[in-house]
């Protein structure tokens, strides 16, 4: 069973997201292994890019500070290497499928091997254009997300069949942000996708509360939470531990009330 199969079996889990190198790529490692503390299950890091088109502003924002922070991928890959010395939780990237590009596939793939990198999401490259990059995720054991969106009906199977890590379903259309409401059937759609998928189903996209967090889990493995942990890191910038770990902490009381009935 591989890291990230692994952190499923037997409880819903919590997976959360930082924008690498806001405010600095210390306190990327840091917050990385004080969310693994408080109970995250695996960290998405993202790659910070000028054009990130799935994002909303929070995250938009957090981008465009890291940037201007002189970071690049290899520092990146630093801070992940720094932060996974001191846990054992799955790290992912998400990342746009440019920077990966730029920066080389096989060059790009082996690195994450070596930083221990357990996967990679990325928003702008179709389901069926993943062969560009599989050669490299196959040959260095990284596994590629599949995103099912709720527009992705007569999709969903196929996707399902050959998704590998587990499937990112995203809660609502458009970009990433804090949502109120939820409007989405998720408990019809992760019905349909476990018909056919192997790997688990974590819901992303909106969710922020401890709430949003146990109805998400009633139906589906696991929630992810980003824009609500990139919001926290904006406003306390040096001092995000504590309120990470009290936000983080509350985020994974609410998925094992329903890991107990698992």
């Amino acid at each position: 069973m591989d890291k990230i199969s692994e952190i499923f079996k037997n409880k819903k889990c919590l997976i959360t997201y930082l924008t690498a190198g806001d405010p600095d790529l210390d306190k990327t490692a840091e917050y990385i292994v004080t969310m693994s503390k408080s109970g995250a299950d695996l960290i998405e890091i993202g790659i910070p890019f000028s054009d990130p088109t799935a994002e909303g502003e929070v995250i938009q924002n957090a981008m465009m500070r890291a940037l201007k922070n002189d970071i690049t991928i290899d520092k990146i890959f630093d801070a992940a290497a720094k932060a996974g010395k001191e846990i054992q939780t799955p790290l992912v990237f998400m990342t746009y499928l440019n920077p990966v590009f730029s920066y080389g596939y096989d060059k790009f793939f082996k690195k994450c091997k070596e930083t221990g990198i357990s996967g990679v999401i990325v928003p702008d490259m179709p389901f069926e254009e993943q062969d560009e990059i599989r050669q490299w995720t196959s040959k260095y054991g990284v596994d590629i997300i599949t995103l099912i969106a709720p527009t992705s009906q007569e999709r969903i199977e196929k996707l399902a069949a050959q998704a590998e890590g587990f499937i990112y379903l995203v809660s609502s259309l458009g970009v990433t942000g804090i949502r109120t409401k939820i409007t989405t059937d998720i408990e019809k759609i992760v019905s349909q996708i476990k018909k056919t998928a192997s790997v688990p189903v974590a819901v992303g996209f909106g969710i922020s509360t401890p709430a949003q967090v146990k109805e998400m889990t009633k139906y589906a493995d696991g929630a992810i939470v980003g824009s609500a942990i990139v919001k926290i890191i904006a406003e306390y910038g040096q001092n995000a531990s504590k309120p990470l770990a009290e936000y983080v902490s509350s985020l994974k009381q609410a998925a094992s009330e329903n890991s107990a009935a698992f």
